[in-house]
């Protein structure tokens, strides 16, 4: 069976994570990813977090599958001669470069489009033009200028950022969907065009309903929270929900870190809860029976599922409650969801092996396409693949010793 992306070319100039795990995702719907690195040292997460001395680091491995690895110095006449025609035979070029890097290699936009008018030319830069366009950015710097920050963490504590990679992965999904419409355009135009995704913008748009409840408070204290005070600017709520449905972690047993489960109330399940923690009168209690009347208490309302939770796993808990079609999930750890056998059913969690690190986890393709499995591979090697890659554009064994001998690969 074929891949969704059989036929597209990818350069991969990227590195870190925002850029990798954007065409590692290209490459697991089928796209040839080509991964251009430096050589003798190639994308810097190969050596960084490292586990085992001299191996790629799981932080490389795990944003890098299913490429092909060649290695080209951009600074000399030859590399440049070199890259003109890996150039001219790809789709899509991706990078993610600092601002103006690409361009002082001697490669603008302009250069680019002559060289291929049909390319797809895409970046992520941690801002768009204008006062912040030169900035660095990071992940946890993403956060904090997106909006994401401001809203995360407990009211008397200070701003928190998320585990979960929102400026730099969640710019890859991002950029993906903008190469994928280029290239559904291209098909009508013919024509190749420039794709940017800001690292603050993705951060931004996925914080949207805090700049809708930002909005909101124009119109007085937003109910749903459960802050006592509120300014002129979004608070941070804890683990509220923050939207129609009150939500909030409470502990179960036996007590450790993560020993929590997020449970939500909706109305119908306001009865049911009540029987499960044993105070069926409150379903008919006209100060606890309607969301209203529960909404200027909700505190006291998660204080007695809590008082129930407190006494049963969160796995006991998790079933009880799904039993009555109450919505909840109990916190998972890093190790359960690595140890968790319904993700690796799924292939949400895969196991992979490399030729020096050995078997190891990693993330499956989370984008399932009935005609188009993913087959996780292992990330290459460091220049694995110059024979095959330079060979396809006409480069013999005698041209790839002098290359080798000159130091352009």
């Amino acid at each position: 069976m074929g891949k969704a992306l059989d036929g597209v070319r990818v350069l991969d100039m990227t590195h870190v994570q925002s850029g990798p795990s954007s065409t590692q995702i290209l490459a697991w719907l089928g796209a040839d990813v080509i991964k251009l690195e430096t050589p003798g040292r190639g994308d810097i997460t190969r050596g960084q977090l490292r586990d085992l001395p001299g191996v790629d680091s799981l932080y490389f491995t795990m944003l890098n599958a299913n490429k092909r690895s060649i290695t080209l110095n951009m600074k000399s006449e030859q590399g440049k001669q070199v890259f003109d025609q890996l150039v001219s035979s790809v789709d899509v070029l991706v990078e993610n470069f600092g601002p103006g890097v690409v361009d002082r290699f001697g490669y603008p936009w302009e250069r680019l489009a002559e060289l291929n008018p049909r390319l797809i030319y895409a970046s992520i830069k941690g801002f768009g033009p204008g006062r912040y366009a030169e900035f660095k950015a990071y992940e946890v710097i993403a956060q904090a200028m997106g909006g994401a920050m401001s809203t995360t963490g407990f009211e008397d504590g200070p701003p928190t950022a998320t585990g979960a990679q929102i400026g730099d992965s969640g710019t890859g999904i991002h950029l993906v969907a903008a190469i994928l419409a280029a290239l559904y355009q291209r098909t009508n135009t013919g024509r190749g065009q420039r794709v940017q995704v800001a690292m603050q913008d993705a951060v931004l748009n996925l914080c949207r309903v805090k700049l809708r409840d930002q909005q909101r408070l124009a119109h007085g204290p937003l109910n749903e929270y459960p802050n006592d005070v509120f300014g002129d600017e979004v608070p941070r709520s804890g683990n509220a929900s923050g939207g129609g449905q009150p939500g909030w972690a409470v502990k179960c047993a036996p007590g450790g870190p993560n020993d929590y489960i997020y449970v939500i109330i909706q109305p119908v399940g306001w009865q049911p809860i009540t029987r499960l923690i044993g105070k069926p009168e409150l379903a008919e209690d006209p100060d606890w029976a309607t969301p209203e009347a529960r909404l200027s208490k909700l505190d006291k309302a998660f204080g007695m599922i809590e008082e129930w939770t407190e006494k049963h796993t969160k796995w006991e808990v998790m079933e009880a409650l799904n039993a009555h079609n109450i919505p909840c999930g109990p916190i998972l750890s890093t190790r359960e969801l690595a140890e968790d056998a319904t993700l690796a059913e799924l292939g949400s969690v895969v196991e992979v092996d490399h030729p020096e690190r050995g078997a190891f986890k990693t993330v499956g393709c989370p984008l399932k396409l009935s005609d188009s499995p993913v087959e996780v591979e292992r990330s290459p090697l460091l220049g694995e693949h110059n024979a095959e890659v330079f060979g396809e554009l006409g480069y013999g064994e005698d041209d790839l010793d002098r290359l080798r001998a000159a130091g352009v690969i």
